[in-house]
């Protein structure tokens, strides 16, 4: 046991010197982009399913709340959380459109969807991408594998370079709490420059 425990880690370190080396850029431009969604007064709405889902709450948390500094609270709505309107949806449409129908009712033009899901195959979240880009959204996809079909439909897309789900996860919740560090800092310059 403790040889895999060795090795999980082991791939987990290096898969985070990849995403390193293969995405921090990409982590940068989804930071400022997000600011910008912000700084023009839209807001960011957040999908995804089973562990991405919860990552969709944990980021919209963070954002409504505060990650490291106190702030006013920021417009992030988590599109996993509310059980009327998913199971109303999944029942009388089809589970595909439980976050699109929800994208059609609350984005405006200039808001921004974040997609997660780590295969970038997921039908209801290229639904929501889909739903996004018709409203005039920024669409950001957070994936791994190799991104599915959501990169191309998708502003700016980071794809983590691995087949594992459990990695792929983990190395999500990072690049999270990464826009959110970026978000904040790109709002506190903002407010010493004024």
């Amino acid at each position: 046991m403790r040889s895999y425990i060795e090795s999980y880690i082991s791939d987990g370190v290096e898969l985070r010197k990849q995403v390193l080396r293969e995405c921090s850029i990409t982590i940068e431009l989804i930071g400022q982009e997000l600011y910008k969604v912000l700084q023009r007064g839209n807001k960011i709405l957040i999908c995804g399913n089973g562990g991405s889902a919860a990552d969709a709450q944990h980021i919209a948390a963070e954002l409504v709340n505060r990650y490291r500094v106190e702030r006013s609270p920021l417009p992030a709505i988590a599109l996993t959380t509310d059980t009327s309107v998913i199971t109303a949806i999944g029942n009388d449409y089809s589970f595909k459109e439980i976050f699109s129908k929800q994208v059609r009712a609350l984005a405006r033009e200039g808001d921004c969807l974040i997609a997660i899901s780590t295969s970038g195959t997921s039908p209801n979240i290229i639904h929501a991408i889909k739903s996004a880009r018709k409203a005039g959204c920024v669409v950001i996809s957070l994936t791994g594998n190799d991104g599915g079909e959501m990169p191309s439909l998708s502003d700016i897309s980071l794809i983590i370079p691995s087949s594992s789900t459990p990695l792929i996860q983990e190395m999500h919740l990072m690049v999270e709490h990464l826009m959110c560090d970026i978000v904040e800092k790109l709002l506190l310059q903002n407010v010493f420059e004024r």
